[in-house]
Order: C-alpha cells, then structure tokens, then sequence
C-alpha cells in the first residue's frame, strides 16, 4: 500500500531545500526559479521582504531573534535612509547631524554601520549610535538595540537588558517590539516564562497587523501554548497573515488545506498558497508543492495558478 503523504506545517532541522530532483513540475520549477516574475502584479514588494529568516514557531524563539528580529532591525533601513545619499559623503553629513543630537540621524547612523552604507560595517558602532538615540526615547533605537542585546550583534547577549529596551519600545506602541517580547516572554528569556503573557503581547503587535505576531497567535492555538488548542481558531490568524503576504504563514495555510485540519481540504488553495510561499523562497513550500502537483489535473494546476497570480497582499 503507498504512503499517505503527511503534509508538514513546520519545517524541521537538516529538511532540504528544493524539488528533490524532481523533473516532472517543469512550470512550477520556473515560477520558483524566478520568484517575483509570475506574479507580477500581484506580490508587491514590502518592508517584510527584507527579513533574513523565518519564524516556524514560539519554541524557536532564539533562530526568530537572530532572524526575524534582523529583518525587522533591517527592514525600515530605506525608510531611515529616505531622500539621503548612500555614498561616503553622504553618510559624512549624515553622522555631522547626529553629533548635534539629532535622534533620526543617530538611528540612521547606527543602520549605516550595521549594513555597511556608506562606511564600514561596525555593529559596536551600530549599538553606539542606537543607544545616544535610544537615550531620546526613540522607540525604532530601542526597538535596534534590544536587538542587539538579544542577538549577541555588537554587544555582549543581554536577555534581561534586550527585554528593558523591548518593552520600553513596545510601551511606545510598536509593534515589532510588542512582538519580540512576546518571543522572549514564551521562551522565558531574560523574564519569566509566561505563555498566557506571551500571548497578550502578540495580540497587541497583530492588533497593528504586524504579520509574525499574526502567524504567532496561529502557532499558539495550533500547539494550544497560552491558549486552548484551536484548529479554527489557529487557522484564522496564519490567513491573516498569510493574506500580509508572510511566507510561514502561506505555508502553514497550504498544508491546512491541504489535510483539511481546521477547515474544508482544498488541494487547489493549498497549491496557491504553496506557489505564493515557494516564490518567496520558502523551503518548507518548495519541498510540499510538487507532490501536490503531481496529484492535480491539468485544470485544477491552472486555477490554482491562476489565484496565485491575482493574489493582492493586504498592507
């Protein structure tokens, strides 16, 4: 008797990234090789596209802050840098505003450093700049600078000052930093470990439509972590943020429908929401969707295809 295929909602450690060697998905394989072209249109670009990792759940929560936390750290560099030139000159005026105090120019210098423009990439000198802003009481450098506490990136790893700088940004209504103390509170990293807390602080962050803390709540009622397990109730936060455009959460929402847990089975949307994943580079949908596709009829491949392509991320 053959296999039933068990659908995965998380990848797991060592899983490889691809179609297996797969020839027989020649037309997926394109859409995947070449990310933004099929969907053009329909995949816009967005601050989140700048994360480095992804976030597979609360438990992993230290790969979140070394990850996710340096997308959201990297993510808002363009809007720092607005209407600013990138070069050595540039970056020379830049710092001359920060030196008279001016709390933007700080966090702009401090992204300078941490990525490179304009001068070479120092993460203490990173840190030194977020701090003189943070001092300020500039939410978006408290936000960078408890990501370096937490990360370890050019300062000594700091849980419980990583946590102090969290919330006194999170206290200042940013949603990231709502977020990250969620991650940290559920692991129980410099502060008590508190799920239920956890929780309200992911809320908090996913009131503002940040997507991670959407797909967070959507992991915390699949697993029932701060909350009563809830296959509907899980599966309506990972849409939420898989309609953001969050690549987890649009692999989580493929392999729920496509094992009807939480909602009607539906392999067509699973494979439109593995497609949207795959093409932003998501392992977990590149390994999944071929042997879906293989199971589809030429029409069911077609529709499914063709969501993908009309898909619209909410902002």
């Amino acid at each position: 008797m053959r296999a039933r295929r068990i659908w995965r909602t998380r990848p797991r450690r060592g899983d490889r990234v691809g179609l297996r060697g797969r020839e027989d998905v020649k037309s997926s394989q394109d859409l995947l090789s070449s990310p933004q072209k099929p969907f053009e249109g329909g995949l816009k670009e967005r601050a989140g596209s700048f994360r480095v990792g992804l976030m597979r759940s609360i438990r992993t929560v230290r790969a979140v802050l070394l990850s996710g936390l340096m997308g959201i750290y990297m993510a808002s560099a363009s809007l720092a840098w607005a209407g600013k030139d990138d070069d050595a000159s540039g970056f020379k005026g830049l710092r001359a505003q920060a030196e008279k105090g001016d709390a933007a120019a700080q966090v702009a210098v401090g992204l300078a450093y941490a990525q490179g423009d304009g001068v070479k990439p120092n993460p203490a000198q990173a840190v030194k700049w977020y701090r003189k802003a943070a001092n300020q009481g500039s939410g978006l450098a408290q936000l960078r600078l408890g990501a370096a506490y937490a990360s370890g990136q050019g300062v000594k790893e700091d849980d419980v000052e990583a946590v102090k700088w969290f919330r006194k940004a999170a206290e200042q209504g940013l949603a990231a930093a709502q977020a990250n103390l969620g991650w940290m509170q559920s692991a129980g990293r410099g502060m008590v470990k508190d799920e239920v807390e956890a929780l309200s602080w992911f809320r908090k962050a996913a009131a503002q439509g940040h997507a991670p803390a959407l797909h967070s709540l959507g992991v915390a009622f699949d697993e029932g972590k701060g909350a009563p397990k809830d296959d509907v109730e899980a599966v309506k936060w990972f849409r939420a943020a898989a309609e953001r455009g969050y690549a987890p959460s649009q692999a989580t929402l493929g392999a729920k429908h496509a094992s009807g847990q939480g909602l009607p089975k539906d392999e067509v949307e699973a494979y439109k929401w593995w497609l949207l994943a795959g093409a932003q580079g998501h392992p977990e949908a590149k390994v999944n969707f071929p042997f879906l596709e293989i199971k589809l009829t030429p029409e069911q491949r077609s529709e499914g295809q063709r969501r993908a392509r009309e898909f619209q991320p909410k902002p």
